[in-house]
Order: C-alpha cells, then sequence, then structure tokens
C-alpha cells in the first residue's frame, strides 16, 4: 500500500465519521462543526484527485463563508435543545430507513462496473482551472447562465419577501436634511448667570 493510498484511506475514514457525525450529533452548534470537518476532508480528497481547484473553492466558499453563517444564525437564534431531544426519537425509524435506502443505492452503484465512458481524444491541459472553465464556458455556457438567471432569480425573490413595509420604522429624506437651517435645529437662549451662595 503506497502513502497515497493511506492518506486517501485515512481522509475517508475522517470524512465517514464526521458525516455520522453530524447526522447523529444532537447539539446543533457540534452539528455545524461536523459539517466543517467533513468539508475540510472532502478538500483535502479533491486535492488528492489532483482537482485543486475545487478544493480551494470549497474550502473559501463553504468552510469560509457558508458554515460561518451557519454558525452564527445558529448561535443568534438559541435554539431550545429539549425540543430537538424530543423529535430525535420519533423520526428514528424513518431516518434509519432513508439511509438504508441511499445504502442501497450506493451499493448497487458500486457494483454496477463502469459506465463506458470513453476517453478522451486529446490530452487534458495540466491546468485543471483552465479545463474547467474551459468546458464551462464552451460546451456547458447554456447550463451555466441558466443557472446564474435561476441564482439572481432567488436572491431578487428572498429580498422581495423579505423587504415589508413597516410604519413604526424611520427613514431619512435627504432632500429635507439638505435644505435644513440652523434656524430650524439651533436655538440661542439668553440667561443671567447664576451665582453660588458664597458671592452672594
Amino acid at each position: 500500500m503506497t502513502f497515497e493510498q493511506i492518506i486517501f484511506y485515512l481522509f475517508a475514514g475522517v470524512l465517514v465519521i464526521a458525516a455520522a457525525g453530524m447526522v447523529t450529533v444532537r447539539n446543533p452548534i457540534y452539528a455545524a462543526l461536523c459539517l466543517i470537518l467533513s468539508f475540510f476532508t472532502s478538500a483535502a480528497l479533491w486535492l488528492l484527485l489532483e482537482a485543486e481547484f475545487l478544493g480551494i473553492v470549497l474550502v473559501l466558499v463553504y468552510v469560509g463563508a457558508v458554515m460561518v453563517l451557519f454558525l452564527f444564525v445558529i448561535m443568534m437564534l438559541d435554539l431550545n435543545l429539549d425540543l430537538l431531544k424530543e423529535g430525535f426519537a420519533r423520526y428514528l425509524p424513518v431516518g434509519l430507513l432513508v439511509a438504508a435506502v441511499v445504502a442501497v443505492e450506493m451499493i448497487l452503484v458500486l457494483q454496477s462496473g463502469p459506465f463506458g465512458a470513453t476517453q478522451p481524444a486529446a490530452p487534458a491541459p495540466a491546468n485543471n482551472t483552465e479545463a474547467l472553465g474551459e468546458i464551462l464556458y464552451t460546451d456547458y455556457v447554456y447550463p451555466f447562465e441558466i443557472a446564474a438567471v435561476i441564482l439572481v432569480v432567488a436572491i431578487i425573490a428572498a429580498i422581495v419577501l423579505t423587504l415589508r413595509r413597516r410604519p413604526d420604522a424611520r427613514k431619512q429624506d435627504i432632500s429635507q436634511q439638505v435644505q435644513v437651517r440652523r434656524e430650524d435645529r439651533v436655538r440661542l437662549v439668553k440667561m443671567k448667570a447664576e451665582r453660588s451662595g458664597k458671592e452672594a
């Protein structure tokens, strides 16, 4: 067994343990931390497969942005863990059934043999980022653009759904702020100086 295979099995084992811990742990913060660990080990496996761009993007996007946001939201919500513990035993049979179906599907896919994919005629470029960009913007340019439009529509829909007109909300009127005068905001009051009891 080579050193690369040892590293692969090591990261694969850590990935399986982290994924199992993410599903079975009851504390949502610990579940998010297990998910971060699974992302890191997945990125390491991508690096072993010589897909450096995908591994770096996985760490930067998911671990650096999405999971930090998840942890922030989980900690800000102050979730009631007692309710989560009550629902765990109730949905356990359904979860085990779904896990068994997914395991059977994965076993059937792994035992089906090769998919009959032919080798590419031209050798792939040495830089996988260049190869990914070339495929993405030539062969899959229309699906890529459609996915971008769908994401933009989803962002706009989320903003529209959360944008509510509140009557008690304060807002600024820039035109009124520019036209304000000193006499409208500042009032000069003249009053006699007070004397202390010793001076009197």
